[in-house]
């Protein structure tokens, strides 16, 4: 039988964002590929994080959990769903780390003042261990290393100042402690479940990460910039500005942040493929970005002005985090409308970064 090749995968993933979702298109080729790809194991570990990671894979609807689980992961252990629990439950991972092959999924942020003791995710020989050896022992022996969410990504909320416990994103970890293996940054707070099931069965099948952008996110899923693509477009380019969420017109005076947000969430949507920030009437606040919540804070004002040459307006990419190849990614277009006063100065509060 024949098996799905690269380009035919990115094609349904980037062609799947109506109601059907990626995850109802890409299942049966999947489901017909995989057998031959092996299917290697994943194990999924958490950290400083809410959970909402999981919850948002779990609520997944075309396909459900159970299709995703038995046919397009091999999922060894997972602390929210798996039986084993205790000496048990360590057991399953070093097996499967001692087997190898594998991939590692990291939701949450990593804890790493004072040896990361704020964080302990099980004992061996009687002597806890850390989340932070956790995700350094596990992750320098992986196949590859999603992080899963905002969190485990960038730092994410537990990294926001004063950040007492010094969390970091898996990336950084690695980097200090001199890790090589590829992390792949699938951002959001939480992300979409169609984005962790593309990427995971991306390395499953292909055996090498999706192509990804600067900031480690796979382009198929963060390669827009939402405010391009915003369906109250029209307004910004008419400087039509709401300034009560009753009102029609765009939300930049609200508080939106999505000049320096990417993702493909306007079109993909959520739940099934029925809504998604905008289309509820809420603000973007760019959770997907490096800098979050720090470059979203305050969440409903308007954005920071910067200042580029004979241009005084507001980021595309607030804070430092963000750098200058987030706010080049907005295109000439913003940039008109920003020489044309459109995205104008912010006349109060402060956008904050992350520590």
């Amino acid at each position: 039988m024949r098996e799905i090749n690269r380009r035919e995968f990115l094609k349904l993933c980037a062609g799947s964002v109506a109601a059907a979702g990626l995850s109802q298109l890409l299942l049966p080729e999947l489901a017909r590929s995989l057998p031959a790809a092996g299917n290697p194991p994943v194990i999924w570990i958490q950290g400083a994080s809410c959970t909402g990671c999981s919850i948002s894979l779990l609520n997944s609807t075309q396909p459900g959990v159970k299709e995703i689980l038995t046919e397009v992961i091999d999922l060894k252990f997972h602390p929210n769903i798996s039986a084993a629990a205790g000496e048990l439950a360590m057991r399953v991972i070093d097996d499967t780390k001692e087997a190898g092959n594998y991939y590692l999924v990291v939701e949450g942020a990593v804890p790493t003042k004072d040896g990361g003791i704020y964080c302990t995710v099980g004992e061996r020989d009687g002597k806890e261990i850390t989340f932070l050896e956790r995700v350094k022992e596990l992750g320098a022996e992986a196949s590859a290393v999603l992080a899963v969410g905002t969190c485990a990504a960038f730092g994410g909320i537990p990294a926001a100042k004063p950040n007492p416990t010094g969390c970091k994103g898996v990336r950084d970890v690695f980097k200090e402690a001199g890790i090589s293996t590829q992390v792949i940054n699938v951002a959001g707070c939480p992300p979409h479940p169609d984005w962790v099931v593309g990427t995971l069965a991306h390395l499953l099948l292909f055996k090498e990460a999706p192509e990804l952008d600067d900031f480690g996110r796979p382009k198929v899923f963060f390669g827009k910039c939402v405010h391009d693509n915003c369906p109250r477009r029209q307004y910004f380019d008419n400087s039509i500005f709401a300034k009560n969420f009753s009102e029609p017109g765009c939300l930049l005076e609200l508080g939106c942040k999505g000049p320096q947000a990417h993702c493909d969430s306007f079109d993909r949507m959520w739940n099934g493929g029925v809504s998604w920030c905008l289309k509820a009437g809420a603000p973007c606040t760019a959770c997907t970005e490096k800098g979050f919540p720090g470059c979203a804070v305050p969440f409903y004002e308007r954005m920071e002005p910067i200042h580029l040459p004979n241009i005084n307006a507001t980021a595309d990419a607030v804070g430092g985090a963000l750098g200058v190849a987030v706010a080049a990614g907005i295109g000439a277009h913003l940039i008109g409308n920003i020489a044309k006063g459109r995205i104008g100065k912010k006349e109060e509060g402060q956008v904050k970064e992350n520590a």
